[in-house]
């Protein structure tokens, strides 16, 4: 994609969209239940969001996915909360948060504090929830990259897969395989927390709709994520143009701003001292590349190969209790995420509440790392009984990803 259109697809991806009928008729279609109205708002310069806003409750770019034990949304609310309408339709609710606190003894006498975010419902505007239905927050992620992690091989991720942990090292990584819409054939998810995207369009196509309500192409009922038992806002004005499938966001739209974060470069590494080089050893040493591998080699069209350096297998991993959501997406169970990457960790940690992991919960890299369990419990113990100054090392290095 060539400069002016990223600076177009730019433009839309930082496009206030407005509710219909509207004199603006390219940027209306918003809602009728939405939770913002642009990308920008919950990804700000592409970035990642954050857990809580300034006045110390939910930020905008905290989600919250509903689904029952079986994978299905809530009868009336569909798959995920939105809390916000166009005039004359109330909001599903808006959340409130309160914490769960623990702490995790180290082996040098230091205990590090857990926070677990716990949400409910207020003031919700179609009744109560099933009692069925659970929650799981989803924080806005970094987009930084992702035209990398998509050009990565399949056949590279598969090479890494281990479902039946057949070489017994306890890591039993597998890939979580999607019906893709765009790619028309099955393939291997790789984007989002639990790998639910094939790539950087259909992440695009999923986020028009679920967090705008925006219509696009195969997508294109203007009333969004309204249910049935939500029929005011199904009867509510819309912006589809007239025609069998004339989307909101047309396919342009959607190419153009799927283009602005495709041209949006992973992010770079900081230089290293002699303490983050140890720490770089001891996360080889204690198996956190196992999950985070540090590299892979893509092809470009014209043959040649390149670099890049996620720290991530794009896999999904079994990650324990502590980090079940109760959830299951896909054929992703609830315990189960993909590995996140770690490129432009050191600037998310850079100051402040870092509101690291799926849902904001870690507020430092020791309190995500410590908050790992299932797959990489050996790897948390091996962590845990570091002594002050290797702890500080392998923080040191994982800064300056």
């Amino acid at each position: 994609m060539q400069g002016l259109d990223i600076a177009v697809g730019q433009a839309l991806f930082e496009r206030i969209w407005v509710s219909s009928p509207s004199s603006t008729r390219a940027a209306d279609g918003l809602g009728p239940l939405f939770n913002a109205r642009s990308c920008a708002a919950c990804h700000p310069g592409g970035g990642r969001g954050r857990l809580l806003d300034d006045g110390g409750g939910p930020d905008i770019s905290l989600l919250a996915r509903l689904r029952d034990a079986n994978g299905a949304g809530d009868s009336v609310y569909g798959v995920q909360l939105q809390g916000m309408a166009v005039p004359g339709l109330p909001a599903e609710g808006r959340l409130v948060l309160g914490f769960e606190y623990r702490g995790v003894p180290l082996a040098d006498g230091t205990t590090v504090t857990l926070r677990r975010p716990v949400a409910r419902v207020a003031d919700p505007g179609y009744g109560p929830l099933d009692p069925d239905t659970r929650f799981s927050l989803r924080l806005a992620p970094n987009l930084a990259g992702m035209a990398a992690l998509e050009a990565i091989d399949d056949a590279d991720i598969a090479a890494m897969a281990d479902p039946d942990d057949v070489d017994g090292d306890g890591i039993s990584g597998r890939l979580h395989w999607l019906t893709s819409e765009s790619y028309g054939k099955r393939v291997p998810g790789r984007l989002g927390f639990k790998a639910t995207a094939a790539g950087i369009d259909e992440q695009t196509r999923i986020a028009f709709v679920q967090d705008i309500g925006i219509s696009v192409p195969g997508r294109a009922a203007g009333f969004g994520e309204c249910t049935v038992a939500q029929a005011a806002c199904r009867a509510a004005p819309h912006g589809n143009s007239p025609g069998p499938d004339d989307p909101e966001a047309s396919a342009l739209v959607v190419d153009l701003v799927s283009g602005f974060v495709a041209s949006l470069p992973p992010p770079s590494p900081r230089p290293m001292d002699a303490d983050a080089r140890a720490g770089e050893a001891l996360f080889h040493d204690i198996g956190c590349h196992s999950c985070h591998r540090p590299v892979f080699t893509v092809r470009r069209e014209d043959e040649s190969t390149y670099d890049v350096k996620p720290y991530t297998d794009l896999l999904l991993h079994d990650m324990g209790e502590g980090l079940a959501d109760g959830v299951p997406e896909g054929d992703a169970n609830p315990g189960e995420w993909r590995t996140a990457p770690l490129w432009g960790i050191g600037a998310v940690t850079a100051g402040g509440d870092a509101s690291l992991l799926h849902d904001g919960r870690a507020r430092t890299l020791l309190e995500a790392i410590l908050w790992h369990g299932g797959e990489a419990a050996g790897t948390v113990e091996r962590v845990r009984t570091l002594d002050a100054r290797q702890r500080d090392q392998l923080i040191r290095f994982l800064k300056t990803l």
